[in-house]
């Protein structure tokens, strides 16, 4: 296993954290000279916070270990391609290098639906590596998608049985 697969793996098992937390499950690991500065999961619902995000979490870690909110030659990994959010503060960051595993279509902001990280306008580039063990970081997020469509199911059930009983005691 090389280091992007075992820094990924890592941040796979933030997302479980997420997950536990009733959060979308996606989680980061801020990475200096091979030593973990910063990490994160989604904790948007639990904190009321839009921008809770596990790559805003490991930044804001990464920062205040290194006491600067310059992370120059830092490696982020982030299960999920980063919204232009999380994009523009790795851009503030200065972060060197961006690895994520699975690609966001609706919201991706690494390629997939905007190249922000990449942009020629930005003053500072990331160097993005991306698809690292995408196939699991996909299935982790799939998982949880489906745990929860199925629980809103038998709610939606339970609801119309308990209603069926209502009315038929009438």
């Amino acid at each position: 296993m090389n280091d992007d697969e075992r820094w990924m793996r890592y941040a796979m098992n933030l997302a479980l954290k997420a997950q536990d937390e009733g959060e979308v499950p996606v989680g980061a690991v801020l990475v200096l000279d091979n030593q973990v500065i910063g990490e994160g999961w989604n904790r948007s619902i639990g904190h009321h916070d839009p921008t809770a995000h596990a790559e805003i979490m490991a930044l804001r870690e990464g920062g205040n270990a290194v006491q600067n909110y310059r992370l120059l030659e830092a490696t982020l990994y982030v299960t999920l391609e980063p919204c232009v959010m999380c994009a523009g503060a790795m851009i503030h960051a200065r972060i060197r290098r961006m690895v994520y595993g699975a690609s966001d279509a609706k919201t991706g902001a690494a390629g997939s639906l905007l190249d922000v990280l990449r942009h020629p306008g930005m003053n500072h580039q990331v160097e993005i590596v991306s698809g690292v063990l995408a196939q699991e970081c996909a299935e982790q997020l799939s998982a949880f998608f489906r745990f929860r469509r199925s629980q809103k199911k038998a709610i939606r059930l339970a609801e119309r049985a308990a209603q069926a009983g209502d009315t038929s005691e009438e």
